[in-house]
């Protein structure tokens, strides 16, 4: 697994499809996070729905952020921070086959507990400044490299990533580089051209 993890952001809903739609049909994303904080629980339901049978029909792999319930519910991937539930209740209850992520911040030790747990993916940040999550303190590329020769996972990167800034995280062992604003946060006529440069980053990093 390799590539772009690309995280949904709080556009109207009407936007965020229409830029997901055009980003599902120029390729590209390796996984889709749903993350939709400013939604209401019955909005959340219409919204996994749709984003599920856009990630079925394409064969992108789906994960719910921090909610192991819904993720239960529709059979689908999730991926959980330190304080957002057990690694191991999701692996024994979400279906085989589904991604199970943990945000691991700075820490080789909780990324190993997770993956004993059943996380088949772990992800560290955040690693450069980011508006989303402002009280994350930024990592050095030193943790990726030794998650890279340590773990048999891929690796995910989170926090302010962008294609002029992301060579050397991928050199230092990233296998996935989640963004949210370096795609969604462009203009819709915009996005495929981004998402090839992203494309052309990883064919070039190896």
């Amino acid at each position: 697994m390799r590539g772009l993890y690309l995280i949904t952001n709080d556009d109207p809903l009407e936007v965020l499809l229409a830029k997901l739609e055009g980003v599902f049909a120029n390729g590209g994303i390796a996984v889709l996070q749903y993350r939709r904080k400013k939604v209401t629980k019955e909005d959340q339901i219409y919204e996994v729905e749709y984003m599920k049978a856009l990630c079925a029909e394409y064969a992108v792999p789906f994960v719910i952020n921090d909610d192991l319930e819904m993720a239960v519910k529709y059979g689908v991937g999730v991926h959980l921070g330190q304080d957002d539930g057990s690694i191991a209740d999701a692996a024994a209850q979400l279906p085989q086959g589904v991604l199970i992520g943990c945000s691991c911040n700075n820490s080789l030790e909780l990324a190993e507990q997770a993956i004993a747990e059943g996380a088949n993916y772990v992800a560290f940040g955040a690693i450069y400044a980011t508006d989303t999550k402002p009280e994350a303190g930024n990592i050095g590329l030193e943790t990726l490299k030794q998650a890279k020769a340590k773990l048999n996972v891929p690796i995910c990167a989170i926090g302010g990533l962008t294609v002029e800034n992301s060579d050397v995280v991928i050199t230092a062992g990233a296998d996935l580089c989640a963004v949210i604003s370096d795609i969604l946060g462009r203009p819709m006529n915009h996005i495929p051209e981004r998402l090839d440069e992203w494309s052309e980053l990883f064919s070039a990093t190896v």
